[in-house]
């Protein structure tokens, strides 16, 4: 054995992470649920990496995605026809996300507070189309089913989301850029579609067209290969080797992120 190989001793190889998740869900196989977490860190910290420079430590974002992969592995269905790294992409960064929404509130603000914040904002709106006024505090108390000492809290709470950086850059008008316009709802998602489009974009004409009309168009196996021309099983050949495909792109990317 040469030097070079005592001292980087190749890397031993990953098992199969399908055979892994049956062993775990069908067999409750600790060590091959503990394996496939392992295996799959790498893609974890890439991923995570990828929001290091948005105000929170990225060993803070590594945890709370080993958070978002063991979820994936938890709840994975092992007959779905479906890499696992393709399900586990977006559960990871969903949780990442949830991370920095409730990090977003700049003052420490207990979960329950929040929550009732929302709901007194949500009720402020309703009540002043219902009432054709402003709500008191007292009708925001029955309506959330509060008291108006907790409503009251709420409201000041709020304020702890809004607080703005002295040093935020300014618009036109002298405001601060993150107060103006609004946010947009599909931006959770922006992500998620991007490197999805990505994935979509490797695959042949026909693997594209089978897996849009499986996901998208929401066609059984039996439809496609109807409107295709092609077998039912050669539908299941093609779908089965895109997602493959998909997966692999969809983790690839991971990868490269991370070196």
């Amino acid at each position: 054995m040469s030097a070079a190989t005592a001292a980087h001793p190749p890397a031993a190889p990953q098992l199969d992470e399908r055979e892994l998740l049956r062993r775990w869900h069908q067999e409750g196989d600790e060590d091959a649920r503990r394996v496939l977490i392992e295996q799959m860190m790498p893609l974890v910290r890439a991923l995570a990496r990828r929001y290091a420079h948005r105000g929170e430590p990225v060993d803070d974002l590594e945890q709370v995605g080993y958070v978002g992969l063991i979820k994936a592995v938890d709840r994975f269905e092992v007959d779905r026809e479906l890499r696992f790294s393709t399900y586990a992409v977006p559960t990871i960064l969903g949780e990442i996300k949830r991370h920095f929404r409730d990090r977003a509130w700049s003052v420490r603000v207990s979960r329950g507070l929040q929550e009732l914040s929302a709901r007194v904002a949500r009720e402020v709106d309703r009540l002043s189309t219902k009432l054709g006024r402003s709500p008191t505090i007292e009708d925001l108390a029955a309506a959330t089913h509060s008291t108006p000492e907790q409503v009251l809290e709420a409201l000041q709470g709020a304020h702890a989301y809004s607080a703005v950086p002295l040093e935020e850059p300014l618009g036109d008008e002298g405001e601060p850029v993150a107060r103006l316009g609004a946010d947009d709802p599909a931006f959770a998602v922006a992500e998620e579609r991007i490197e999805l489009g990505r994935a979509l974009r490797i695959l042949s004409g026909r693997e594209r067209q089978i897996v849009l009309l499986r996901f998208f168009a929401g066609l059984t196996q039996r439809e496609i290969a109807e409107r295709v021309g092609i077998s039912q099983m050669h539908v299941s050949r093609l779908l089965r080797r895109a997602l493959g495909r998909m997966g692999e792109a969809l983790g690839g990317s991971g990868t490269q992120g991370a070196t």
